[in-house]
Parts: C-alpha cells; structure tokens; sequence
C-alpha cells in the first residue's frame, strides 16, 4: 500500500476511536458521594451524604441516591433514584439556558432519558416555573407534562414571567470584552 493509502486508513482508525469514545463518554454517568453501600444479590448501590451525579450536560444534587441495574431497565440498565430535601436536577439546553427541576424525588432513566419528579415538585426555565405533585419531562423530545395529586384542592401551577426587552436591547448592544492584545 501507498503512504498515502496508510494515512488515510491510520485517520480513519482514529477518527473511529475518538467517535467511540465520545459516545461512551456522554453515556458515562459519574457519582461522588461522602459515603456509597452496595446490595450485590439486587444490584443496588446506594450512596448517601452530599451525593452528585453528572451525566453528559445533567447534574443531580441529593441527599441519597440509588442507582438500580437489572437488564430488563435497557441498554444502559440504570434507574437512578435520588431523594432529598430537595433533589435537585439541572440541565444546560441547547440555547444555553438552564432547566432546573427540585422535589422530593427524582427518578433519573438513563436509558429513557425520561425523568419523573414527585413531591412538592417544580420545574423552571428562562423565567417560567412549573408546579405540581408529578412532572414528567422526556428529556429527548423535551416534553414536561405536570398532574395534580388525588386531593381535591390540589392544581398544577405555571408561572410565566414576562421577559423586559429593555433588559434584552440593553444585552445585545452592550460592548464585548476585546480579544487580543490592544492597549
């Protein structure tokens, strides 16, 4: 084979391995926790004390967490079950806002990319604010559907707070800070 020819072939190994690990990187779900049990008969790890979770551009904040894995929850086999005073899940989006969700518990689907929060739940974006016994948010088609609970007085409640377009004008034509090296 030609240099040429071997190149190529070298690059596209490469480019293959980086792409791999990238996809792996972004299924990569990484925890620290003060203090972590395992349940080996059940596949439960459980982790306790200031517990974080990052996966891909999501953090989760608890007090507990269980993870459980069994191969009939998909491909990523991981249900994550995080509880706390509150549980806290936050998302960066696309359009570089943050969507932060807080109850009581949060159920994480890793393979679903669904989250379901219940308790005192609320979920907030770009100035509006959802509130409601359970909110569903499939996090793939970014979908948040909210249920009241079975009490009679109980309501979902959304918030939306107008945006000042003064404050956005005021944004767009402020200076930016320069690049370089100018006196």
């Amino acid at each position: 084979m030609t240099s040429k020819v071997m190149n190529k072939l070298v690059f596209l190994g490469l480019l293959a391995a980086a792409t791999n690990a990238l996809a792996a990187e972004q299924n990569e779900v990484i925890i620290d926790s003060g203090r972590q049990q395992a349940q080996l008969q059940s596949n439960i790890g459980i982790f306790e004390q200031n517990v974080v979770i990052i996966h891909g551009d999501r953090k989760i904040q608890a007090d507990r967490l269980e993870v459980h894995r069994r191969a009939e929850l998909g491909t990523n086999k991981q249900l994550l079950v995080a509880t706390g005073s509150p549980a806290i899940f936050s998302e960066k989006q696309a359009d570089g806002s943050l969507l932060e969700a807080k109850a009581n518990e949060i159920r994480y689907d890793v393979a679903a990319l669904t989250l379901v929060i219940s308790g005192d739940a609320e979920i907030s974006q770009a100035g509006q604010k959802i509130n409601a016994q359970v909110i569903t948010y499939d996090i793939e088609q970014q979908l948040i559907s909210a249920e009241r609970s079975g009490q009679q007085d109980s309501r979902v409640r959304t918030v939306l707070v107008p945006v000042d377009e003064d404050d956005e004008n005021k944004k767009e034509k402020e200076p930016q800070p320069s690049q370089g090296n100018n006196p």
